[in-house]
């Protein structure tokens, strides 16, 4: 499947559709920016097309409440999505991405893998090992790295082995602050089995959120797993534009502060959810545009 026509639609209605994506990117809080003031302006609404598109999919697959109703509506989207290949986009977010997707040449298969992955959600509960933790990330999260180097014009695999080390990170470290409403909310845990037993670490303790010394150092052991994927993906930075540069390194910057405020509470995730303020996040990208400035 080929990188989609010029989209037939409308020009009014590809306004709007922008505008639908520019306000959806804007209304949800995220442990990261999603666009920060060091990215070029001319790539701001293709970002923000982007983020839309992956929002609304996870969107999907974790606020219906309804199994069967969220794989039928995965299933439209893909639909959706080999719609908007063949140049006949409908949904206001496939409206606005056609244009990125012609402008960038991007092809289809980061949007299915993300597709897939909701899908898998809703199948898959438990992950046995580590590695089918980290297989599930290939489709869950490293496609989104690959869509951001697209839109900077990157689409070779070296870039995108680098990249997926981040996103990969970044996934980890959601799924580590996120131990107690994933189970409670969403009946996944994505700790590795093996881990758990390794570790001395029952369902049963964290359905309960007991917090013992078993399960800090459990937590401490996956956040290491996690901080040493984001130190390898480091090695992207020097390759990538400065325009990108800054962005790409925020993203990274931000996990590895979620992972320090792990840290810090005592890797007690089953008591409260760790998060990064607006303070904090500010902190973050003045600290990035410094540099530059």
């Amino acid at each position: 499947m080929n990188p989609a026509p010029e989209s037939t639609a409308s020009p009014d209605r590809r306004y709007a559709a922008r505008l639908f994506t520019r306000r959806l990117a804007l209304s949800h809080y995220e442990n990261f920016t999603v666009v920060s003031l060091s990215l070029p302006r001319k790539l701001r609404q293709d970002f923000f097309n982007v983020y839309a598109f992956c929002r609304h999919a996870d969107d999907l697959a974790d606020e219906t409440g309804d199994r069967d109703k969220s794989l039928s509506l995965l299933d439209l989207l893909r639909r959706e999505v080999q719609a908007t290949y063949a140049g006949r986009p409908t949904h206001p977010i496939l409206v606005a991405l056609a244009d990125t997707i012609e402008r960038f040449s991007i092809p289809p298969d980061p949007f299915l893998k993300l597709i897939d992955a909701f899908e898998q959600d809703q199948r898959v509960g438990r992950y046995e090992t580590f590695g089918e933790v980290v297989h599930y990330c290939t489709r869950s999260a490293d496609p989104v790295g690959h869509l951001v180097l697209y839109l900077g014009g990157y689409g070779d695999a070296r870039r995108q082995k680098l990249a997926d080390f981040t996103c990969t990170a970044l996934q980890l470290t959601n799924f580590w602050q996120d131990v107690a409403p994933d189970l409670a909310e969403r009946d996944r845990i994505y700790i590795p089995q093996e881990d758990l037993r390794r570790f001395g670490v029952t369902e049963a303790d964290l359905r309960a959120g007991r917090f013992t010394p078993a399960f800090a150092e459990l937590m401490r052991f996956e956040v290491d797993r996690a901080e040493d994927l984001f130190r390898r993906g480091v090695a992207l930075l020097p390759l990538v534009d400065q325009r990108l540069r800054t962005d790409i390194a925020l993203y990274g910057a931000g996990g590895r502060a979620i992972l320090d405020r792990i840290r810090a509470i005592g890797y007690n995730v089953l008591a409260r959810r760790p998060t990064l303020g607006k303070f904090a996040k500010l902190a973050l990208l003045s600290k990035m545009l410094l540099p530059r400035l």
